[in-house]
């Protein structure tokens, strides 16, 4: 075991007050803040830091506009944080902070970093729910939210113009784990001691959706909030400070089972509210699915692309059984 999760990401910015305003009223605990930057901490000890993209702090990458400009990767134990120093200096200069703060290039041009990671146990008590014939909460309302409090940073998602090539160098310079591929899209991975369904996804920059030319860019981060609610709580909360809509609205992801709402950032990109997420251990078998069948479950507002198909007419992912196609009309 060696990667256990995100232990920072540094976002490079074209306005930090506006940034962080953003990630106030978005829920995240703020630490600090001045002129800047700003510095956020999650309650398992994971941080979000805000600086403007030509701060000398911010790496001088291959990545392309604003976003997430590095990922520092929390690991278990400094002998395995020198083991994997030792396997990447083999080829690429190793950058160190004074704290030991590991910093390199993959070999897609994107800035990363490994530091030894303490994190913090994490609590939540999502309520009970109620379904017919199966009462799990009685004499009892459900709680009430007034806004969303990420306590988790669970994935970041890069645009890619050669997602093969970023998710081998995860895979085989990291010690990343696929947990499942989305055909045409995307490879899905996490750390080897992390149970996430996925710490990073790598999306072809080439598929014909706005927001996607082909170049190396930031997409999105996921922040891990309790349930359902909180997830809507949080978008309503958003709107009524005058922060953008979400353009799909509230979803389920088949892969990986997850509740999303994809909010426009002004970091650049999207912040994303996620919550249901499934967790996995060493049994898990990937699966290759069909990219649209496994995009979503449902969605609140359903794009064109989305319109195309019924899910009945879209290839089921391995391991699942195809429901009856309808019966033609006569």
């Amino acid at each position: 075991m060696a990667i256990i999760g995100i232990e920072t990401l540094l976002y490079g910015v074209n306005d930090v007050a506006e940034c962080t305003r953003y990630f106030v009223d978005f829920g995240l605990p703020l630490l600090e803040s001045s002129d800047t930057h700003a510095h956020f901490r999650l309650d398992e000890g994971s941080n979000v830091v805000i600086r403007h993209i030509d701060d000398p702090a911010i790496p001088k990458s291959k990545l392309v506009g604003t976003g997430v400009c590095e990922t520092i990767w929390g690991v278990d134990r400094q002998d395995s944080l020198e083991r994997l120093v030792k396997e990447l200096g083999r080829d690429r200069e190793v950058r160190f902070d004074a704290d030991g703060t590991a910093h390199c290039f993959t070999d897609d041009g994107l800035a990363i970093g490994l530091r030894v990671f303490r994190k913090n146990p994490v609590n939540s008590s999502p309520d009970p729910v109620n379904s017919p014939g199966k009462a799990n909460r009685i004499n009892q309302q459900r709680k009430w939210k007034v806004k969303a409090r990420p306590k988790t940073i669970q994935h970041v998602v890069f645009q890619t113009p050669d997602p093969d090539a970023a998710w081998a160098f995860y895979r085989d310079r990291l010690g990343f784990k696929l947990t499942d591929i989305q055909k045409g899209f995307g490879f899905f991975g996490r750390g080897d001691g992390a149970n996430d369904h996925h710490n990073v996804y790598f999306l072809n920059a080439f598929l014909p959706f706005p927001g996607l030319d082909g170049k190396l860019r930031f997409d999105h981060v996921n922040y891990g909030v309790e349930d359902i609610d909180e997830v809507m709580v949080g978008a309503n909360y958003m709107e009524r400070k005058g922060w953008p809509k979400s353009d799909w609205g509230l979803g389920r992801h088949r892969i990986a089972s997850s509740v999303f709402m994809y909010l426009p950032c002004p970091t650049g990109g999207k912040a994303e509210y996620g919550a249901d997420s499934d967790v996995l251990d060493d049994a898990w078998v990937p699966r290759v699915w069909n990219p649209m069948f496994g995009f979503f479950s449902f969605m609140h507002n359903l794009p064109p692309f989305a319109m195309d198909a019924a899910p009945w007419e879209w290839e089921y992912a391995p391991g699942y059984t195809p429901e009856p196609k309808p019966a033609p009309a006569k």
